[in-house]
């Protein structure tokens, strides 16, 4: 793509797919959910330059939910990029797809390099960026000084005013945030894990939260709350001068009532 080009980009986030179809999340069939919300994205936005997935694909971390996301998604025509969750395994993406380019970390498109880390920790619900992960984005950034840059992981490196997720974010956000204040070409975080949307100003950076393509979480909660509100999906146009544009689109017509009989969060 040529450095003068705007780039399409979408995010999927926190899909929770299970290796089997009828699998659900709160009561809410995840794979349904997720056929909307990609059906959405087919009607709305036929050419997609990059699509990114930014953690918690899979509910089970299961080889066969993470080809049922690859085979759910297979209509949407453009490279597609993963990252793992709190609820994926990352050694099995890895073992699996670690050889195909779905989990590259660095993707340069435009005059934009995107980043994608992995803050994911085994058998833990809070984030963590491993050293070697802090070491990818310092090297990204460093590598790059000339492109803008957008950089995604899946926990929030910052509050979202919602108490019960204050101690289930990324644990070493300072470290994190240092690193991206010393570079004045980042132009925005991305992530997931929060199940809601949220768009803010960090120094001049841009923070956004994605909602998931299954059951959202009511925003500025005291203790752990679904919202009713649909699910859906981010684009985001990155143009070639460094700012951007992005908006939220969610399943219309979507009716759920939460329930707790399945497999819980």
């Amino acid at each position: 793509m040529a450095p003068d080009a705007s780039v399409l980009l979408l995010q999927l986030t926190d899909s929770h797919l299970f290796a089997e179809a009828e699998g659900t999340l709160l009561g809410m069939n995840t794979a349904d959910s997720l056929r909307q919300v990609v059906a959405r994205v087919m009607a709305e936005l036929p050419a997609v330059d990059l699509m990114i997935a930014t953690g918690d694909l899979s509910q089970d971390g299961t080889v066969a939910s993470y080809q049922r996301f690859q085979a759910m998604t297979a209509c949407i025509d453009a490279p597609h990029r993963w990252m793992a969750g709190n609820h994926d395994e990352a050694a099995i993406m890895a073992d699996h797809f670690g050889a195909t380019e779905l989990m590259q970390q660095v993707v340069d498109i435009g005059n934009w390099r995107i980043t994608l880390l992995d803050s994911s920790v085994s058998g833990s619900v809070p984030g963590r960026l491993a050293d070697d992960q802090l070491q990818v984005l310092e090297n990204a950034l460093k590598g790059a000084p000339e492109r803008h840059h957008l950089v995604c992981l899946h926990h929030h490196p910052v509050s979202i005013d919602c108490k019960w997720m204050e101690p289930i974010g990324l644990r070493n956000a300072e470290a994190f945030l240092a690193i991206i204040d010393r570079y004045p070409q980042v132009r925005a975080i991305l992530w997931g894990h929060v199940h809601q949307h949220l768009d803010r100003e960090r120094n001049g950076v841009r923070l956004l939260a994605t909602p998931s393509t299954c059951v959202q979480f009511e925003p500025l909660s005291e203790a752990f709350a679904v919202d009713r509100i649909a699910p859906g999906y981010r684009w985001l146009h990155l143009h070639p001068d460094g700012t951007l544009d992005t908006s939220i689109s969610r399943v219309p017509g979507f009716e759920f009532a939460p329930g707790f009989g399945g497999s819980g969060y």
